[in-house]
């Protein structure tokens, strides 16, 4: 099985405008996803960590390009 649990972009729109998009499985679908305890703690261990990674990189970009 294979699963997007996190992901961030950064693309030209059809109008040409440069977007940035993070998105990640909510915390509150883990649970339905993920049966086993071990893996459901794990999952919410990488997305956490990623999300303290990737938040601060999509704010960056945002704001760069909103000062272009």
């Amino acid at each position: 099985m294979r699963g997007n649990l996190i992901s961030f972009q950064v693309f030209i729109d059809p109008s040409g405008a440069i977007m940035t998009e993070l998105s990640g499985l909510p915390d509150e679908e883990i649970d339905n996803v993920f049966k086993d305890t071990y893996t459901r703690n794990y999952i919410r261990v990488l997305l956490r960590e990623g999300h303290n990674r990737l938040d601060t990189l999509h704010d960056y970009l945002e704001k760069e390009v909103q000062a272009l």
